[in-house]
């Protein structure tokens, strides 16, 4: 075979576009989850690529591509062209140089899971999936589409994954955080879902244009080879791809903006992510402004879809995968059925008068990869559920799985801040400073201040018990530190023994007057005690007086709401 420069050169390009994808990934994913779990996604996000290049290699590459065989290839040996051939290869394009490529979509299948997955789920069995999806699940169904099996062989179309990929990722995230369950908190004992924001907003728009970045070349470079027409094509492929993200986004911000009275960070995110998912598949035949379109629909979609799954179907996907990537890639696939031009494809789409064959296909293909993959994944967590476990304990998920999982509890730190906190001062009334020392108002105070230091994973049954004995008010901060063990409890960092480990603690603030100091402490003892190192410590202070700022108040009076 004659090499093309040209061509090599750009799906090279695009294989480096979409390797930088991971990181994309792993930035979306981490800014919407909790601070306490931002490593353990970010380690998700390296060791699935890793896992999936070497197995991907050895195995799956064979599965995909090893033959023309209706429903699966065949294992010759590990990805080779003295073993394969270059029966597969695009025009112009050498072996290794489409093996990479390949590699890089395999990872981006496996990587979706991570987020919907997110918060509870074992490393271990993660290692699990990540090897299985690039072994064997991932290049059954890529098979029947990209290595000339059956669906390939009825006409179906995907330039570049909508089906393949994306839609591969969303059925096995619906399938394991099904499995799963909801994460600690996600929903009340009636069934309302209870919102658990990510921790960084910033964060997962920096992976979203990562992304956007990528699918240029996750897109752009599937039209090979690079002559002639295609040298034009490519153009349209970026414009639609580029379009449909946009129109998505806007769309998903503009229905989140009519429904909730304010424009959704996170529903504008994904958003533009379905607009991409869905282009990904027609890119290459469908016109400009029916990829607009498809965004549009995209937008909508991502929109629903994430309610339905969160508050119908009762399926806690932290980071929107499941709609974005499940159902933003079967709309793509149906698009084409729906848009096509036919210029590569059996027959124009159905609406541009081409019949009902081509969106049959379509339809076809997304329901039954959508339905083996959810099967399979299904059967594959059942099986790792039954044996080394599927989720950590709840201890654990309270804990954050930085430190659970990987012995790590200081990814950084989260700021609390306040709004308008450096605000100036206006119009601020003046109170007489006498009064606060005035034996008048200060008689017979006995207010004490009562800090209790604790594991993260007890808050909510300590408020519980305050509440019960009518502390109602609380100023709560999270914070890091260590005790006389030092939060060295067999931690290390880099194999090295740590010699002090930054613990995440909450603190808990109650100012107490009426109630018993004596009865707030033994109360909370019983709740924190476990008799393990790390219950914490509950300090006890006098205060010599309290105001309140807004009517001037001060001793037990500041303490007291007048509505009562």
């Amino acid at each position: 075979m004659e090499y093309s420069a040209v061509s090599t050169i750009w799906i090279m390009v695009g294989t480096v576009l979409i390797f930088f994808m991971q990181a994309g990934f792993a930035m979306l994913e981490t800014g919407m989850t909790r601070v306490k779990n931002a490593g353990n996604i970010a380690m998700k996000n390296l060791v699935d690529y890793c896992i999936g290049s070497v197995t991907f290699w050895l195995i799956g590459f064979g599965i995909m591509y090893g033959g023309d065989g209706a429903v699966l290839g065949k294992i010759k040996g590990v990805a080779m062209e003295s073993v394969y051939g270059g029966g597969m290869l695009p025009d112009g394009i050498p072996f290794w140089a489409f093996l990479i490529f390949q590699t890089v979509f395999a990872a981006t299948a496996a990587t979706i899971v991570s987020g919907a997955m997110a918060a509870r789920t074992k490393f271990a069995a993660y290692c699990i999936y990540s090897l299985m999806i690039s072994l064997v699940i991932y290049p059954i169904s890529g098979h029947w589409i990209w290595g000339d099996g059956w669906l390939a062989q009825l006409g179906f179309h995907d330039l570049a994954g909508s089906t393949v990929v994306h839609m591969v990722g969303g059925a096995a995230a619906f399938a394991g955080a099904w499995m799963l369950g909801p994460r600690i908190g996600k929903y009340s004992r009636s069934g309302k879902s209870k919102k658990i924001p990510g921790h960084s907003m910033p964060l997962s728009v920096l992976g979203i244009f990562i992304l956007w970045f990528g699918w240029f070349g996750f897109n752009g470079s599937s039209v090979l080879p690079l002559t002639g027409d295609t040298v034009s094509l490519v153009g349209k492929v970026f414009c639609n791809t580029n379009l449909s993200a946009a129109a998505g986004a806007v769309t998903a911000m503009c229905i989140s903006w009519a429904w909730k009275k304010k424009p959704d960070i996170a529903m504008t995110l994904n958003g533009a992510l379905a607009g991409l998912v869905s282009i990904t598949a027609g890119a290459d035949v469908i016109s400009t402004p029916l990829a607009v379109l498809v965004g549009i629909v995209a937008g909508a979609i991502v929109v629903g879809g994430m309610h339905f799954i969160e508050n119908v179907v009762k399926i806690d996907d932290p980071v929107g995968a499941i709609a974005a990537h499940g159902f933003g890639g079967l709309w793509g696939t149906v698009a084409v059925g729906l848009f096509s031009d036919g210029t590569a494809t059996k027959t124009k789409g159905l609406l541009l008068g081409g019949g009902g064959y081509q969106c049959g296909i379509q339809i076809l293909g997304g329901i039954v990869v959508f339905l083996y993959v959810f099967a399979a994944s299904a059967l594959l967590f059942k099986i790792v559920q039954k044996t080394i476990g599927l989720r950590v304990s709840a201890e654990d998920e309270m804990d954050g799985l930085d430190i659970s999982e990987h012995g790590f509890s200081n990814t950084y730190t989260e700021v609390l801040s306040s709004d308008g906190i450096s605000a100036p001062m206006m119009n601020v009334p003046k109170i007489d400073g006498k009064a606060f020392d005035s034996p008048e108002n200060a008689e017979n105070l006995n207010i004490s201040k009562v800090v209790i230091i604790a594991r993260k994973n007890k808050l909510d049954a300590l408020l519980h018990a305050m509440n019960d004995i009518n502390v109602t008010g609380v100023t709560i901060t999270d914070v890091t530190g260590y005790g006389i063990q030092k939060g060295n409890n067999d931690k290390y960092y880099r194999s090295s023994d740590a010699d002090l480990n930054l613990l995440p603690k909450v603190k808990v603030e109650v100012i107490v007057s009426a109630v018993p100091v004596s009865r707030v402490v033994e109360t909370a003892e019983k709740v924190l005690y476990s008799g393990n190192y790390g219950d914490g410590k509950i300090f006890v202070y006098d205060v010599k007086n309290v105001v309140k700022v807004r009517t001037g108040e001060v001793g037990r009076e500041a303490l007291i709401d007048e509505s009562k």
